[in-house]
């Protein structure tokens, strides 16, 4: 989806305090600071600190998307540079102002600009709803939550009609009229060279409505604060640091508009036995040294409270992987990862006197042997390092 015309009426670079020439990671790192900052969750009733989160969070979703950023600085230079056109030709003001595959009609588009009519001659058309802003929120699952999914309740405090007036902003037996600088459209025209950018009206600030006598609850605004849960299926397989999109859970729109989307980013906990690698369950194994240099079967352990068998070689070394099939975490596709198994040879801090006799009598047996001997060649020592 493109930008929106009032999206390229702000600035958006000094909304999340950054360079025009910041590098997406200076984008992030802002965004993620001010996220935490302005969160509902740490800053509850404060209807400032949620304007601007939701602010934060609008210009979050244009400047991180290398196209939307283009087309938004191209916007603000006052020139189009339309998709797949360059400036002279080749693009289409849909692709601009709606996305591909959107219904745009050049038409009704032109008329908001310049006449102000929404394309019916006579008079304004129906002022457009304003879609409800994203919402970012975060939740830590333990390992085996993130690996098997797991549904859990978000409790969020988000924009919503006020309760008092009902979203209209006027005092109770008042109602608002039709603003008479925009006609009850939420826009007015501005000159950007050779075209008139929309952009939201400074007298109703969008609303196309004005209030007189505004509500005491909202001051006019007409929306207010509530606390909702939402339920949340994160799904198998999540990594720590994943950010999950779920489509119409955010805020909601203000008159027709759609609702806003729910942003869930996962913090996976560490967990005391395995840890990941991409789609693989990793596990270290402490394996003794007769087993590494015998060889045996034994048992490892697997995600869920259940083991394995696995043959460990003889002559098995310290740090070998071992890789056990369709035990990892659960892929996109519906398959599974695999289950990395690193053997890890114990040697033991102390021997008893039997114990020292039997690893003396393996080393008489062994003869005199240099297992450096090599590496020593390799470095360009002489004699083999004695």
């Amino acid at each position: 989806m493109a930008i929106s015309p009032d999206q390229a009426g702000k600035d958006l670079y000094k909304d999340l305090g950054v360079a025009k020439d910041a590098s997406q990671s200076e984008i992030k790192k802002a965004y993620r600071k001010l996220a935490q900052e302005l969160h509902p969750d740490k800053n509850p009733d404060n209807a400032r600190a949620e304007e601007r989160f939701k602010t934060v969070s609008e210009a979050y979703s244009v400047l991180s998307d290398e196209k939307k950023r283009k087309e938004y600085d191209e916007a603000r230079e006052g020139g189009f540079r339309f998709p797949g056109g360059g400036n002279e030709g080749g693009g289409n003001f849909s692709d601009i102002f709606g996305g591909a595959g959107s219904n745009v009609n050049l038409g009704d588009l032109f008329g908001g600009i310049f006449n102000r009519g929404g394309g019916q001659p006579g008079g304004p058309g129906p002022r457009r709803g304003r879609r409800g802003a994203d919402v970012e929120s975060e939740v830590s699952l333990s390992f085996e939550d993130a690996l098997n999914g797991v549904t859990l309740p978000l409790q969020l405090t988000g924009d919503a009609a006020c309760n008092v007036c009902h979203g209209t902003g006027a005092k109770s037996g008042t109602v608002p009229r039709l603003c008479p600088s925009c006609e009850g459209t939420g826009q007015v025209s501005r000159d950007a060279g050779a075209f008139a950018f929309p952009e939201p009206c400074p007298q109703c600030r969008g609303r196309g409505l004005v209030v007189d006598d505004p509500c005491a609850a909202c001051r006019g605004t007409g929306r207010g604060t509530s606390t909702r849960t939402v339920q949340t299926r994160i799904p198998a397989g999540v990594k720590d640091g994943q950010r999950i999109r779920i489509a119409g859970k955010g805020a909601p729109g203000e008159g027709s508009g759609p609702p806003g989307d729910l942003f869930v980013v996962v913090h996976v906990l560490n967990h005391p036995a395995f840890g990941r690698s991409g789609d693989n369950v990793t596990v270290k194994v402490p394996v003794s040294y007769p087993e590494a240099a015998l060889g045996a079967q034994i048992k490892v352990p697997v995600p869920g409270g259940k083991t394995v068998k696995l043959k460990i070689p003889a002559g098995t070394a310290n740090g070998r992987k071992f890789r056990i099939r369709g035990k990892g975490a659960r892929r996109r596709d519906g398959s599974n990862g695999d289950l990395l198994a690193t053997a890890e040879v114990e040697v033991p801090a102390s021997l008893d006197e039997s114990a020292r006799e039997a690893l003396e009598s393996y080393a008489s047996a062994l003869g005199e042997t240099n297992p450096r001997a090599e590496l020593m060649r390799n470095a360009g020592v002489s004699n083999g390092g004695g």
